[in-house]
């Protein structure tokens, strides 16, 4: 011990010797003003550097970098700089000299070279720096477990080491960098409650942190999209500090911001607004490869016609200059922005061809399903293509990474099931989980269907590989214990397997394990029951349950998502008044938090219940929010966009008939006649049947009316009138447009006998109900469907309803028994 002690004395006094004596060269190192300087003074200084001459002259090398623009830069240069691998050489040598902070800032400092971890110089930093972990300073620590991030050492034993340094420390950390770096960075090993108390911190933080940097709130952003958590309150905070460091944001950091909101699902109007009007501006500023790829993907999604032009010139001038990383941006944004522009679309196709050896598995599958998303035709590109994804399938024994290129690999163009991918498929089934299999099952389908197509034997082995496919989806869900485990799974899960085969196991699993839905999962299982389409009361009754109990813990965003199975599926729970006005009371105070399409929406669903809450309807049906709500509609994508305008006419339909005492006008008048013209006015088997025989019943086929347009624009399949004593009249004018009779107010209830000939005592619409009208498990209508009846008779018209079951039954398989089943629905309506 005596002889140790010596040792390291004169260690300690050799380097301090060795230091004063170097003040000199210090100096010298920070008087350099580009690399060559710093390369050609450590060249001549080898034997004097210490500890801290090294650890300055790699800061300074990285300093340089960073003051230069990104096509500037010369990573490389320095990297391969013979003094720059002396510095290396020395750093290793001297590790146990350095002191905690130097120590931290070599590793991070090095990394920014793209040093490999697996150099020995990076393992060496880290395994000197898991030693004395309990020993650095909060700034350190968070520093180093950012360059654990950077390492995509995410997992580790020493990840946890260090969440558990931070859970002990985590009431004195009041920096607000340090802790949304260490968030990020301890994401993936945290428990339920450790995430609590973070998010609790950060909000705190937020709240009272005078200056916040954006990039600061992009970690916490970051932190909510790792462990997958929309927590609208932490999310609304974050975008505040966005909003008011927005001059500060470049295009790669708004692509960054966008790309984490599309992740949590999150969405803020006065954000995207603001960027996109940044962004526009920006345009022709950005006049290289690097910026222009970046701006297009950040706007390209979200700009008008004419901006997305501007974008599409640009690239046709730009795509040769493309490297092999922004065609595969390109390609993707094209896939979202659903870009039918040919010329770009080949010429982007022949870049990909050109690089594709360069691609990674995941690049090919994100090329693959954008080319064939876009139409492009190009066979021998996607010859080229299934070759690759063959080849790469063939190596896989990841189960997430073989069902991913299975699924792209049915995608390309005349694609036959291989027998390669059968045996792969089948060698992983028993390792896969609910995603791996439906992805497995949508490709055999599409396989399965492809060679009955061709005549094919539907016993071939696709067919078999899908029965056994099923057979493994039962036996998972019949072990599933942990419902937010099965969630998770069950999370992107869509399609006809999962339809016809599984849901009902997955509803008997979800009963099962009904008693841990909570308050903090109740709004993804709600979403995943409204995918179903599948009406379980039992799950249901603890959805309002649940809601009712913990309603403040609840966003007051997450009600629509709460209620919309209950108006989808038209069920009212038990104690149903309580649960919807408890529902209602709390997000009426909070109407301002709402991003406007949600409230269209929230409102829509609401209608379709018969409620009308007053703060909702003046707030929706106000010229400044309708104003807002057009702002935003031109950020979104085509397909919302165009379902929030036609949920809005259809709340303004509903309030217009149910509550005239609101005032409401109708102004969808222009938007109505646009979307009739676009309209394909085709009809089933089941349509055609009913209206011939209709003609037989009525006497003629000028005593009914096909594909009739209503008042307010509600089409329904057949009319007809009777007089008082139910018999059939004809239309004095066949061509009679019952729309151009809508109007509103307290007399609603008359327009049953505008257009009717003399003698006429009642209108009937006759409806045939598909399956698409009914939920999934039962012959419950749907509720916008029960909604239309009820407008219907408002409008002063008796409905008579043939469900598909009811037609399509044994009990009517004649002629005759269809056509007493129309009498007696006809002519004995009351």
């Amino acid at each position: 011990m005596l002889c140790l002690r010596h040792i390291y004395a004169f260690a300690l006094r050799r380097c301090q010797f060795r230091t004063l004596s170097s003040d000199t060269l210090l100096s010298q190192l920070n008087s350099c003003t580009t690399e060559d300087q710093v390369f050609d003074l450590v060249g001549k200084n080898k034997v004097k550097l210490s500890e801290k001459h090294v650890g300055s002259a790699i800061s300074l090398l990285w300093k340089f970098q960073k003051e230069k623009s990104h096509l500037l830069r010369s990573i490389d240069y320095i990297k391969n700089h013979s003094q720059f691998l002396t510095l290396r050489i020395l750093a290793e040598n001297k590790i146990e000299f350095m002191d905690n902070d130097l120590l931290v800032d070599t590793l991070y400092n090095i990394l920014r070279f793209s040093v490999e971890a697996h150099d020995s110089l990076v393992e060496e930093l880290v395994m000197e720096a898991w030693r004395r972990l309990e020993r650095f300073s909060l700034p350190t620590l968070s520093k180093f477990a950012m360059c654990l991030n950077e390492q995509k050492i995410y997992s580790s034993p020493l990840t946890g080491k260090i969440a558990d340094i931070v859970n002990m420390n985590l009431d004195s950390i009041q920096d607000i960098r340090i802790l949304s770096v260490l968030m990020t960075s301890i994401s993936g090993v945290i428990s339920q409650s450790f995430q609590e108390r973070l998010i609790q911190k950060a909000e705190l933080l937020l709240e009272t942190v005078n200056f916040i940097h954006f990039n600061h709130a992009r970690r916490i952003v970051q932190f909510l999209r790792n462990v997958r958590l929309t927590y609208r309150p932490l999310l609304e905070k974050c975008n505040k500090v966005f909003l008011e460091n927005h001059s500060k944001l470049d295009v790669e950091n708004i692509s960054l911001i966008l790309g984490l909101y599309q992740s949590l699902q999150f969405n803020n109007t006065e954000f995207r607004l603001v960027i996109k009007r940044k962004l526009t501006e920006s345009i022709d500023d950005c006049n290289n490869t690097v910026s222009f790829t970046k701006l297009f993907a950040a706007l390209g999604p979200m700009a008008g016609p004419e901006v997305r032009e501007r974008l599409i010139a640009t690239a046709l001038l730009m795509a040769e200059e493309f490297n092999y990383h922004q065609a595969l941006v390109v390609v993707e944004t094209m896939e979202e922005m659903e870009c039918r522009n040919s010329h770009l679309i080949q010429k982007i196709a022949s870049l990909l061809d050109k690089y594709l050896n360069k691609y990674r598995p995941i690049d090919l599958v994100k090329i693959t399903q954008a080319l064939v998303l876009l139409h492009c035709q190009n066979a021998e590109l996607y010859t080229k293509l299934r070759r690759l994804l063959v080849g790469y399938l063939k190596v896989n024994v990841v189960p997430s990474d073989i069902s991913m290129l299975t699924h792209v690999l049915s995608m390309l163009p005349s694609s036959q099931v291989d027998e390669v991918v059968i045996n792969r498929v089948d060698a992983v089934l028993p390792q896969c989980n609910l995603r791996d299999l439906n992805a497995f099952a949508k490709a055999l389908v599409r396989w399965v269907r492809h060679d009955q197509s061709h005549q094919q034997s539907t016993s071939g082995p696709g067919a078999k590989l899908l029965q056994k496919l099923s057979n493994c989806g039962y036996q998972r869900l019949q072990k599933a214990s942990d419902l937010d485990l099965l969630l998770e799974e069950l999370r992107y899960i869509s399609g006809e397997w999962f339809e016809e085969i599984l849901v009902e196991e997955t509803m008997n699993t979800c009963l099962r394990l009904m008693d841990q839905i909570t308050w903090m999962n109740v709004l993804e299982f709600s979403s995943f029951l409204i995918k179903t389409n599948y009406r379980c009361t039992p799950l249901l009754d603890r959805i309002a349950s649940v809601a009712v109990q913990h309603i403040s813990k609840i966003s007051p965003a997450g009600m629509y998502i709460i209620l919309l199975p209950f108006t989808i599926m038209n069920y009212d729970p038990p104690q149903s008044e309580e649960f919807f006005e408890t529902c209602i009371q709390h997000f009426s105070s909070n109407l301002g938090c709402f991003e406007p399409h949600l409230l269209v929406l929230l409102g829509y669903s609401l209608a379709i219940a018969e409620y009308f809450p007053p703060a909702l309807i003046n707030a929706i049906f106000n010229v400044d929010f309708l104003a807002k709500l057009d702002a935003q509609l031109e950020t979104l994508p085509d397909t919302l966009n165009w379902r929030v305008r036609l949920r809005l006419m259809e709340l303004n339909r509903a309030v217009c008939l149910e509550c005239p005492e609101f005032q409401i006008p109708w102004f969808h008048e222009r938007y109505c006649q646009q979307m009739q013209r676009k309209g394909n006015g085709s009809t089933n088997t089941a349509q055609q049947q009913i209206h011939r025989m209709l003609g037989e019943i009525l006497g003629g086929r000028q005593y009914a009316k096909v594909s009739v347009l209503t008042p307010y624009y509600y089409g329904i399949d057949f009319e007809c009138i009777l007089d008082k004593n139910k018999k059939p009249l004809p239309y004095m004018d066949q061509s009679i447009v019952l729309a151009d009779l809508v109007q509103w107010g307290p007399d609603i209830q008359l327009l049953g006998k505008k257009g009717l000939p003399l003698g006429a005592q009642s209108r009937i619409a006759v409806e045939f109900l598909d399956s698409k009208t009914f939920c999934k498990n039962s012959c419950h209508l749907k509720g916008e469907f029960a909604m239309k009846k009820r407008h219907l008779e408002i409008l002063g018209y008796q409905v008579v309803q043939i469900p598909h079951f009811e037609w399509n039954s044994m009990e009517l398989s004649s002629k005759d028994a269809w056509m007493e089943y129309l009498k007696k629905n006809i002519f004995e309506t009351k």
